[in-house]
C-alpha cells in the first residue's frame, strides 16, 4: 500500500508534457483543479474526464501507475461519497427502504468522487512529468512578483521541492521498517481500529528517528555547499517559455473559461 502512493515521484520520459516549463505545468494544473469545483453539470465531468485523459496520453505516463496512486485514498473518497449520499436531504429514491437515499445525494456525491479522482491525478501529473529542481525552479519564478514585498519565495519554493522530493524516500523507509518489524513478529493488520494504531509505534518511532537524521544530513549537506538561500544564486538551466508553452497554456485557459461559461 505504501508503494502506491505516486505524489512526488517523478517518472522520467520523453514526452510533450515532460519537455514543458513547470512554469506551464503549474499554471495548467492551476486552471485545471479550479475548473472541478466550478463545474455543476454531470456532463461536465465527462470534459473533465477527456481533457485529463489526453493530458496523460500526452505525457506518455503508463495509465496503470497513475491510477495505483489512487489506491490510498480510495477510502477517504469511499467515505466521502457514502457520506453525501446518506446524509444529503431530499426528494428520496427508495421510499420504503430503510436508509434514506437521495436524488440529490446521489448527484453530490458522483461529484465528489469525480472531484477527488481528479484532483489527486492533476496533482500527481504534475510531480510526475517534472523533475523536483525544475520544480523548484517553477515555483519559484511564479513567485518572484511577491519579492518586492519581503516575500521568501526561494525558501517557500525550496521547502515545499524537499516536501515533494522526500515522500517517496519516507514512504521506501517506512515500507523497509514495515517488514523488518514483521519479520520480528509484530502484526499491523489484524485487530480493531485501536489495536491496529496501536501496534504501528514500533513503525513510527524509527521512521520519525530516520526522518529527523536525513534532514540533519541534508541540512549539513546544503551547508558544505555555502547555500545562503536565494539571493544571488544562479541557474545553470534558465526557464524559457516556449512555442508549446503558450499553445499549452492557451488550450488550459480555453478550457478554464469553457468551464465558467458553459457550465
Amino acid at each position: 500500500m505504501l508503494r502506491d502512493i505516486t505524489i512526488g515521484q517523478h517518472y522520467p520520459t520523453e514526452s510533450v508534457i515532460h519537455k514543458l516549463d513547470p512554469r506551464t505545468k503549474l499554471i495548467g494544473s492551476l486552471f485545471m483543479i479550479i475548473a472541478l469545483f466550478l463545474i455543476t453539470p454531470l456532463w461536465g465531468y465527462l470534459v473533465a474526464f477527456a481533457f485529463l485523459t489526453f493530458v496523460i496520453f500526452m505525457s506518455k505516463v503508463p495509465l496503470k501507475f497513475i491510477l495505483k496512486g489512487l489506491r490510498p485514498i480510495m477510502l477517504f473518497i469511499i467515505i466521502a461519497v457514502s457520506i453525501n449520499i446518506f446524509l444529503t436531504p431530499g426528494e428520496l429514491v427508495f421510499p420504503d427502504f430503510f436508509l434514506k437515499i437521495t436524488y440529490e445525494g446521489l448527484n453530490r456525491a458522483i461529484m465528489t468522487f469525480f472531484r477527488f479522482t481528479f484532483l489527486i491525478i492533476t496533482s500527481s501529473m504534475v510531480t510526475l512529468t517534472t523533475s523536483p529542481m525544475a520544480l523548484t525552479d517553477g515555483i519559484e519564478r511564479l513567485l518572484d512578483p511577491l519579492k518586492k514585498i519581503k516575500f521568501p519565495a526561494h525558501e517557500l519554493a525550496m521547502m515545499m521541492t524537499i516536501a515533494l522530493r522526500f515522500i517517496p524516500t519516507l514512504i521506501t523507509e517506512a515500507d523497509k521498517i514495515m517488514k523488518a518489524q514483521m519479520a520480528r513478529g509484530a502484526d499491523f493488520e489484524s485487530g480493531n481500529i485501536f489495536t491496529r494504531a496501536k501496534n504501528m509505534i514500533p513503525l513510527l518511532v524509527p521512521l520519525f528517528i530516520s526522518a529527523f537524521r536525513r534532514a540533519d544530513e541534508l541540512a549539513m549537506a546544503m551547508e558544505a555547499r555555502c547555500y545562503r538561500g536565494g539571493e544571488g544564486r544562479t541557474r545553470l538551466n534558465v526557464l524559457k517559455y516556449k512555442t508549446n508553452d503558450f499553445f499549452a497554456i492557451l488550450v488550459s485557459g480555453l478550457y478554464f473559461v469553457s468551464v465558467i461559461v458553459f457550465m
